[in-house]
């Protein structure tokens, strides 16, 4: 099986005719292609084929031709749609026949959303060696553990040898430390023949600050009006925006069509500006339900902070209108506050009841569903979602951001008391909402995961400097010593600390951790999920029992109902009745018996299953 995406700009092997060059470079007069080897060098003009677009087909160049584009007769400047960049952003691309992989997965349709279980993954950080091969090895360790979808963090090229993913400068192209394009392939094949999915995190919001030529010749990529925490936005309504939206609608493509994945991540979506009609990200994700989502599962989920909930709007049937779920931090918020006690930064806005906006995330999907945010300036925030189902919703209790965006990324077995951690961890796997972990938290990994990135010269200092000046609204960073403390990003220290260490699973607690997400896991997938399918929206709701305690239920899709009681605090707490149904799970296990006595220990959790009218 051959997969290619054809797209309007790159480099396209067309047959005995060689290869078709296009570029959109509409600030600039003429282009010329630098052809660099292995090949004689040569500079060949590129035609002018009106409204900014330059265009060339020759036979000069063959698959493994690395290329530049002469813009303007001055700047030389890599394809800004190259599929490989092998030395770095600043290098030159090279032709690739997306042809010569030969996949080996022709019967894989995916699987439906509401089997999900996401794992997320640094490429880098995931394994001692930080490439693809090496990720592909540990797919069956993540199969055994009950994983259903393995989620990249992304892996567009960045400049450097390390870096989050997140200042990607070539969208087409998988980073050069991490492999080549077939590398990737082959980790995605992998992955389906051990009938995991892969999803990938893709940034539209901006262009890293670090190898980012197309202001030279294509200022229309960017709006001269609006501006993200990154810098200029993304021109999706400007003067030329066709070719923009273009852009990234083909990119989607290109990840689900020529590397087969099964779906996408958008980025801090609410970052996005457009004020025509209709939406860039409905318009893409129309493009993706019209192209391959016509023929097998595909999935796309938004991080947004906006909680807008009409991008998860369902048909009257259930069938996904444009994007799948949400990546829900209202959920990971008040959860946070309830282990841990911190309350400062964003974790502000629900520091007055984490409980009761912990269990209108289980019920209803948001906490904040157009109530005032304080820390967003007093502005209301959010849509209501209780008409949504759970499935619209991605639950975890760590992510990249969360553990990585403190100051000394510490993770939660570091902050919260073990007992309560297991309670929390109880509840979140088995509620109907979709679970994500991060790596390593399966087995209570105790390496942080710290931001980390490699630039150098002022650029370095500015986002070393930067970042201590964010902590410094938190207390416990306020003096400049506790500032400099704050590992360095550019440090290739940080990056060496935040690599998994495999080399504790067999000990405890790691072990223990590891059988403990391992059951919990063989329980949704046994119990749960198979009555998740036709679950719709208001299917849940909650009651507080106690500050850190409440209980929740739901009516499954083959009307079953899913109770929970989760008690997150230090005292017990008594229910009004002993909980009906059949026990799924409890921890810890002996605070069976309080239950059966209508307690609900300290630190405890319990999820009954109960047949329809039971």
């Amino acid at each position: 099986m051959k997969r290619r995406h054809r797209m309007p700009f790159g480099a396209q092997l067309d047959g005995e005719r060689g290869v078709r060059f296009r570029l959109w470079a509409p600030g600039v007069q003429a282009v010329e292609l630098c052809l660099e080897g292995p090949q004689p060098a040569m500079a060949l003009t590129m035609a002018s084929r009106g409204e900014g677009w330059f265009g060339l087909t020759t036979r000069a160049a063959l698959p493994g031709t690395r290329y530049r584009f002469r813009v303007g007769g001055e700047h030389c400047v890599p394809d800004p749609a190259s599929r490989c960049n092998p030395q770095d952003v600043h290098g030159a691309s090279e032709v690739i026949d997306p042809d010569a992989y030969a996949w080996r997965d022709d019967d894989w349709l995916g699987r439906p959303w509401r089997e999900a279980v996401i794992y997320e993954l640094h490429v880098g950080a995931f394994t001692p060696e930080g490439t693809f091969k090496a990720a592909a090895r540990r797919l069956p360790y993540l199969q055994e553990l009950g994983v259903a979808a393995v989620e990249l963090m992304p892996v567009a090229d960045f400049p450097g040898a390390r870096n989050w993913g997140y200042d990607g400068v070539l969208p087409f192209a998988p980073d050069s430390r991490y492999g080549r394009p077939e590398d990737m392939k082959r980790l995605v094949n992998e992955a389906h023949r051990l009938g995991l999915m892969v999803l990938l995190d893709v940034v539209y919001n901006h262009f890293g600050p670090d190898g980012n030529y197309l202001h030279v010749y294509a200022r229309g990529f960017f709006s001269a009006r609006d501006r993200t925490p990154w810098g200029a936005a993304i021109g999706f309504d400007a003067p030329g925006s066709r070719v923009v939206r273009d852009f990234f609608i083909h990119n989607a493509l290109y990840w689900l069509e020529e590397f087969h994945l099964d779906g996408l991540r958008l980025d801090a979506v609410d970052t996005i500006v457009d004020h025509s009609q209709p939406h860039i990200l409905t318009e893409l994700a129309e493009a993706v339900r019209e192209g391959p989502g016509r023929t097998r599962h595909v999935h796309l989920v938004l991080e947004n902070d906006d909680n807008a909930a009409r991008y998860l709007d369902r048909d009257p049937d259930g069938a996904i209108r444009w994007y799948d779920a949400q990546w829900n931090d209202d959920a990971h918020h008040a959860f946070h506050i309830l282990l841990t006690g911190e309350s400062d930064g964003y974790y502000a806005d629900y520091a007055e009841d984490p409980t009761r906006f912990l269990g209108r995330c289980f019920a209803e999907g948001y906490a904040y569903q157009g109530e005032i945010s304080p820390h967003r300036g007093h502005r209301a925030r959010g849509e209501p979602s209780a008409n949504l189902p759970p499935a619209a919703f991605v639950f975890f209790l760590q992510t990249h951001d969360q553990i990585g965006n403190r100051a000394n990324g510490e993770r939660l077995v570091a902050l919260a008391d073990e007992a309560a951690l297991r309670a929390a961890t109880a509840a979140w796997l088995l509620a109907p909402a979709p679970p994500m972990l991060f790596m390593g938290e399966e087995f209570g990994a105790v390496t942080p995961f710290l931001y980390f990135c490699d630039f150098t010269g002022e650029l370095a200092a500015a986002v070393r400097d930067g970042r201590r000046r964010e902590f410094a609204q938190f207390e416990r960073f306020a003096d400049p010593v506790s500032q400099a403390a704050i590992p360095d990003p550019n440090d290739p220290g940080t990056f060496g600390r935040s690599k998994l260490d495999w080399d504790c699973i067999g000990r405890l607690p790691h072990a223990r951790w590891l059988a403990f997400y391992r059951r919990l896991l063989g329980l949704r997938r046994d119990c749960v999920v198979p009555r998740l399918a036709g679950m719709g929206g208001n299917a849940g709701h909650f009651e507080v029992l106690a500050a850190g305690a409440l209980g929740c239920e739901w009516r499954l899709g083959d009307g079953s109902q899913l109770r929970l009681w989760l008690n997150l605090s230090p005292q017990e707490v008594t229910l009004l009745a002993v909980p009906a149904g059949a026990l799924l799970a409890c921890e810890p296990a002996a605070a069976e018996a309080a239950l059966a006595a209508r307690r609900l220990p300290a630190r405890s959790a319990a999820c009954y299953l109960a047949a329809k009218g039971q």
